[in-house]
């Protein structure tokens, strides 16, 4: 499938509008802190979400769960500052901001879904979140500035915007795919993804759009690690509104493939995004496992991996240290023979041996150290399992992860 990039993020599809603005829930009058995204009114939109698989769900995304049951929503309203997380008035606020939001739309409050991102337990400000909205709602566009300044306004320790936006056919008919996503610590697989807004003109019913959601988290967001931590508003979201034109999709086709392929395109894009913005990250780290009996297998051989603080504490030192990845796929529960393991370092630089038939071989340290000094590195794994493959994305670990989470909320 022809698959082209473009400019645009969540504004690229048609009929979608966004706007954001500082409205005080953050200190930093420099930083949007509140957006909006909206469909148009006359289009049927349908919508599909995933969300966090932590106990301890915030207000939000407990509302998002219960609106987003209809899958008809058409408008997203989401601030960074406060998660609105184990926060006095939790749900009373979440609400707030739902109706708030939908009276400035003029669309039912079912129609409208709210997230939150940044400080646990603090209480929102629903005053300036209600300003906030009165301004962004009256000002929304179909522009890329629009995208941009939502991409901005959902960010928290990340430490560049998110944004991407894709074009592709269906049925002859021109389709576009929009996002905007945040992420850079408590970030761990196995939940919906961080924040992340999507946005299409496709025609496709609720109940496939979320099938392929689903399908696509899976292999995608649910393959990230940074540092083993679980959000408590972890939240994916699609919105699509109909607007290409094409044949409505209701069952599995060639055109739902088609859709399937770009979905699954864009959140890898983005699900490698989040993990090169591991906080205080310098290397994009991606596992591959091949050889295992199942995907599963190697997934999970792959995630031990990647969240193995030893083996991040090597590739941050860029030491070409692979007993720890052993280590880490040892204690992984899998079963597999140590004996049959290779383990290779690939990067821009190059590409390297350091373990085969589970044992070490004489190599160049300096030449290891170039491949694992490049911003993005390849683990790459075999043993002798079966014919299934798996990849997973992480990073390193470093001094600064330390220092932005020790003064997180000052």
């Amino acid at each position: 499938m022809k698959l082209k990039y473009i400019s645009g993020g969540i504004c690229a599809p048609t009929g979608f509008t966004a706007g954001a603005t500082h409205c005080g829930v953050r200190p930093n009058k420099k930083k949007n802190d509140l957006a909006i995204i909206l469909s148009d009114r006359n289009a049927d939109c349908v919508s599909a979400g995933l969300y966090t698989t932590n106990r301890v769900k915030a207000a939000p995304v407990q509302l998002d769960m219960e609106t987003g049951r209809s899958g008809h929503c058409r408008a997203i309203c989401v601030n960074s500052g406060i998660a609105n997380a184990c926060a006095p008035h939790g749900m009373e606020r979440a609400l707030e901001m739902q109706q708030a939001a939908a009276e400035a739309l003029g669309i039912p409050a079912d129609e409208v879904l709210v997230g939150s991102t940044g400080i646990i337990g603090k209480e929102l400000n629903i005053h300036r979140i209600r300003e906030g909205i009165d301004v962004v709602a009256h000002n929304l566009e179909h522009t890329e500035d629009a995208s941009n300044e939502a991409a901005h306004a959902i960010l928290t320790t990340d430490t560049f915007k998110k944004e991407l936006a894709c074009r592709f056919q269906v049925g002859g008919r021109t389709v576009t795919l929009g996002g905007i996503s945040k992420g850079s610590g408590m970030v761990h697989p196995n939940m919906g993804t961080t924040l992340t807004y999507l946005t299409t003109d496709l025609a496709i019913t609720s109940t496939m759009l979320r099938q392929v959601l689903k399908e696509v988290c899976d292999v995608t967001f649910n393959r990230v690690s940074i540092d083993g931590e679980m959000s408590t508003n972890d939240s994916l979201i699609i919105l699509a509104n109909g607007l290409a034109d094409n044949e409505i999709i209701d069952r599995e086709c060639r055109d739902l493939d088609l859709f399937r392929e770009a979905l699954l395109d864009i959140c890898t894009r983005f699900a490698r995004m989040i993990a090169k913005d591991g906080e205080g990250a310098k290397h994009l780290v991606t596992c591959t496992v091949q050889g295992a009996s199942t995907e599963e297998e190697a997934v999970a051989l792959a995630k031990s991996v990647i969240q193995s603080t030893l083996t991040k504490t090597a590739v941050f030192a860029n030491d070409a240290n692979w007993g720890r990845i052993m280590v880490a796929m040892g204690y992984s529960n899998i079963p597999f023979n140590p004996e049959h393991v290779r383990i290779d370092f690939i990067s821009e630089s190059g590409e390297i041996t350091v373990c085969r038939n589970g044992v070490g071989v004489d190599i160049d340290e300096e030449y290891a150290s170039e491949i694992l000094g490049e911003d993005e590195i390849e683990i790459r794994i075999t043993i002798d399992n079966g014919n299934a493959s798996a990849t997973c994305w992480g990073c390193d670990i470093t001094y600064d992860y330390i220092k932005l989470n020790g003064n997180y909320r000052k």
